[in-house]
């Protein structure tokens, strides 16, 4: 049974060695005010605050959002959600990178214009003087590295900016690496939390992108942690994709998650989801907070009843052995983490 609320109550997790503790499962805003392919909202204004007032409830204070979520609205509905509180209690991220403006090409990137625009842009719709976390929403091979480091640079020095953070580079830890050497070397700030895709079916990032994390000392955040819905249980296989599924048109999708194999980690997902009495959506995530070097997975829900069921997560207290049998159910080139 999952627990109410406000009987999860999240713990707090180190940030890297930001010297950052926040709430151990972040809350991730990328729905909110996103249109569906019929046009429809995805979620709107009043249930973004009804998912905001459940992951506080729960005694979360982590919330993940980016200037291009929502056109903007994911921005300006948190801020508004956040005016009857006391900031301070909340770690707020949001990223830079995305096109934001039709026809300008120096509204996308990381170039200083685009950086110093777009931080004064957001911290106007969030209706706060900082953010505790700024990414780049993706590497700009267009901007030099100095360029980019010296400017984010200056958002920490002018307190717009708490701590810097890189999102979706997978393959390219070596450009944070040489973008952070130039940053220290200069004595400005360096990136110190990344953010990459990770979860039970996709172990990309294992090998030397974690062990970089590690021997750094930078906070891994992970978005993604249930294989867009993979690792729920809603696919089946030996049933066919609906025809107006949103993930019968995706090639990608298809050939990334629903594989024999990842079918095959899902049966010993499912074992030892039954082993503690929870869903497999559940024992994914509290897998995922047992790696070494993790630090609060986003989550993200449509619901109310969905993010209280992974919130919930936080709750499930997973062996050693339910551990090392989870990490076994798929080959790869994996480190001993």
């Amino acid at each position: 049974m999952t627990p109410a609320l406000e009987e999860i109550d999240l713990d707090f997790a180190d940030l890297g060695r930001t010297g950052l503790q926040t709430s151990e499962l972040q809350l991730g805003t990328w729905r909110f005010g996103k249109e569906n392919e019929a046009g429809e909202l995805e979620i709107g204004e009043e249930r973004a605050t009804e998912l905001l007032d459940a992951y506080e409830a729960a005694g979360g204070r982590y919330i993940d959002t980016a200037d291009v979520y929502g056109g903007g609205d994911s921005e300006r509905w948190i801020g508004d959600w956040l005016a009857d509180r006391d900031r301070e209690r909340y770690t707020i991220a949001s990223k830079i990178y995305w096109q934001t403006r039709e026809g300008d090409p120096n509204s996308r990137g990381t170039n200083r214009k685009s950086l110093r625009h777009r931080i004064d842009a957001l911290l106007d719709r969030l209706d706060t003087d900082y953010v505790d976390v700024l990414y780049i929403h993706r590497w700009d091979d267009e901007t030099p590295a100095r360029e980019m480091m010296k400017t984010l640079n200056g958002l920490v020095e002018s307190g717009k900016v708490h701590y810097l953070g890189a999102s979706t580079l997978r393959p390219n830890a070596w450009k944070v690496a040489r973008a952070n050497e130039i940053a220290r070397n200069e004595g400005w700030e360096p990136f110190t939390l990344l953010q990459p895709r990770y979860n039970l079916a996709d172990r990309e990032i294992e090998g030397d992108y974690l062990e970089f994390a590690r021997e750094q000392g930078l906070a891994v955040c992970p978005w993604s942690p249930l294989g867009q819905g993979f690792l729920t249980g809603k696919y089946d296989r030996e049933e066919d994709l609906p025809e107006d599924s949103r993930v019968a048109a995706s090639s990608r999708f298809q050939e990334s998650y629903l594989t024999e194999e990842n079918f095959a980690l899902h049966d010993e997902l499912d074992a030892v989801a039954d082993e503690v009495d929870a869903s497999p959506a559940q024992v994914a995530l509290a897998w995922l907070q047992h790696r070494e070097g993790v630090s609060a997975p986003i989550v993200g829900a449509r619901t109310v009843d969905q993010l209280r069921e992974n919130l919930a997560s936080a709750t499930i207290d997973l062996s050693d052995e339910q551990v090392d049998r989870l990490t076994a159910a798929k080959e790869g080139p994996y480190d001993d983490l």
